[in-house]
């Protein structure tokens, strides 16, 4: 967990005096009109170092918040946007490029890149701050009066940074954090009336951790599986299963409840990790400093792990935003890899119900900005799904940059009576997303080689027709063979061939023989235990 570094109320009421201010800016945040505004991009991932580096390439993570270079399709608007190493030029001509009807030299001139140049393993935000002078350059550079900070999550470090600025922050304040924790999650749920599954509160220690999933299968003597989640793991990452079936001998009403204890505490050991390269030694050892629940592995042949974004804005009201269908994998389904919007016409607007519930309590404890739900959906039959929630993301997640993608790109709308999105020209669109796009075959393409190999096939988007790939994440590509990308269609067929393509072609372009990731029609819903956004 993040130091807290605003710990006294009166600092934290001047932090949430100064987000007041946003009142008066909300219209400029969101619309394409011709009011002006500074808007400076802080994508620190301030969260458990750690847990974050379980996943690969996550030192390029902050790229993924380049979507908002598009919001220099307004004339009026300046960007400023700070990242801990130099951005690869190409990378920034790439999204500029993007901006139909704006010169590119007027877009560049708009934009100020700002770096730390310090590759340790620490926040972002916490880099900015142990460097006054980069601090006052930002402050210099931005109109305090028309300005706001946005962020990928908000920690007591982005409070901090904000009033050194004193420029208000766009998110849910810091002590609310605890609201996107799996234990918090759980509280929402309840507080909402949401559907969820039966688990524990949070634990802190490894007998009470066997001592609560003894009560949970006591509760529930037909469950086969639990899951074990770390507090604050990400992307499924602080994820293990704990598989009951081999200590059936000991199930309700087989044994006792010492008895029943004894096994699952031998048994926690055997825990299965959803993270590569994870550990009981490591993982148990994180409790007792992030926490963690227990709840019930919901079962099902046919499941899927929906998922629904909204947004509060700064007058407290509630949007939904989008619903998409998570692609998921790891040993059990719970690594987030990519996402399908929008989610199934059979539940999305029950989603939308589900997350507009969620979005009003969260309202009422006083949350902004971003949240997303996740979910489990279960195949009733007949077209019947049962869902249950599973984890609520208070910041932007893996579903945010596509969405935001399709949206700034198209300036279309979201329609709530259908859960469509329709470009200008009323066309609905879909599209395929991932963050995981890796094959060893990848390692040594350069930004540049990836421009090139774009042009020369035509995979770039096409702001003509509004078709096409928009790629994020290329500073992952040579060291670590990984890109993201969002490919978007007039369709959910034309979506999956464009992203198709694009696999087709990095495969011939790399010029190896190691296929090791799939397309996309492999990935149709897979079983999944939960599904994270990250």
């Amino acid at each position: 967990m993040v130091t807290l570094n605003i710990s006294d109320l009166e600092q934290v009421d001047k932090f949430r005096h100064l987000q007041l201010t946003l009142r008066d800016r909300w219209k400029t945040i969101e619309l394409f009109d011709n009011s002006e505004a500074d808007i400076i991009i802080i994508p620190s991932l301030s969260i458990d170092q750690r847990e974050l580096r379980k996943i690969e390439g996550c030192e390029h993570y902050e790229e993924r918040l380049l979507f908002s270079l598009m919001r220099l399709r307004n004339p009026r608007t300046r960007l400023i946007y700070v990242t801990s190493m130099p951005l690869h030029p190409s990378i920034i001509d790439y999204y500029l490029q993007l901006l139909p009807g704006i010169p590119f030299s007027h877009a560049r001139n708009r934009l100020l890149l700002l770096s730390t140049y310090d590759s340790s393993l620490k926040p972002l935000s916490e880099k900015i701050l142990e460097r006054p002078r980069l601090l006052e350059r930002i402050r210099q550079a931005v109109r305090l009066e028309k300005s706001f900070m946005a962020c990928y999550n908000a920690t007591f470090l982005e409070a901090e940074l904000s009033l050194k600025l004193n420029v208000p922050l766009y998110a849910a304040a810091p002590d609310l954090q605890i609201l996107g924790t799996k234990s918090g999650s759980r509280q929402i749920f309840a507080e909402s009336g949401v559907p969820y599954p039966d688990g524990s509160e949070r634990i802190w220690n490894t007998p009470d951790l066997a001592q609560a999933a003894c009560d949970l299968w006591e509760r529930q003597p037909t469950l086969k599986r639990m899951v074990v989640k770390l507090n604050e793991g990400i992307s499924g990452e602080g994820n293990a299963l704990l598989d009951l079936r081999p200590i059936m001998n000991v199930a309700p009403n087989q044994a006792s409840h010492a008895e029943r204890i004894t096994a699952i505490s031998d048994r926690l050991s055997s825990l299965r990790f959803q993270a590569k390269k994870e550990t009981w030694e490591n993982f148990s050892g994180r409790i007792p400093e992030l926490g963690a629940i227990v709840e019930a592995f919901v079962e099902g042949e046919v499941k899927r792990s929906p998922s629904v974004q909204g947004r509060i804005t700064p007058n407290g009201e509630v949007e939904i935003l989008s619903t998409h269908d998570q692609i998921l994998g790891g040993p059990d389904g719970q690594i987030y890899l990519g996402c399908r919007f929008p989610a199934d016409e059979s539940y999305r607007l029950q989603l939308q119900q589900l997350g507009l519930q969620v979005g009003r309590t969260l309202a009422e404890k006083g949350a902004l900005e971003r949240f997303g739900v996740d979910f489990i959906a279960v195949d009733q039959g007949n077209g019947d799904w049962d869902i249950q929630a599973i984890e609520i993301n208070l910041r932007k997640g893996g579903t945010t940059h596509p969405f935001m993608t399709l949206k700034l790109l198209t300036t279309g709308r979201y329609d709530l009576s259908t859960g469509l999105f329709y470009s200008q020209q009323g066309r609905p669109k879909y599209y395929i997303a991932t963050d995981n796009l890796q094959k060893d075959r990848y390692r040594g393409l350069l930004p540049n080689d990836l421009m090139d190999i774009i042009a020369h096939h035509r995979l770039h988007f096409d702001t003509g027709n509004e078709t096409g790939t928009v790629f994020h994440l290329m500073g992952c590509l040579s060291q670590f063979g990984k890109l993201g990308l969002t490919s978007i269609g007039d369709s959910p067929q034309q979506a999956e061939d464009i992203y198709n393509k694009v696999v087709k072609v990095l495969d011939e372009e790399s010029h190896s023989d190691n296929d090791n990731f799939p397309l996309f029609s492999d990935y149709v819903f897979p079983i999944a235990g939960d599904g994270y956004s990250y």
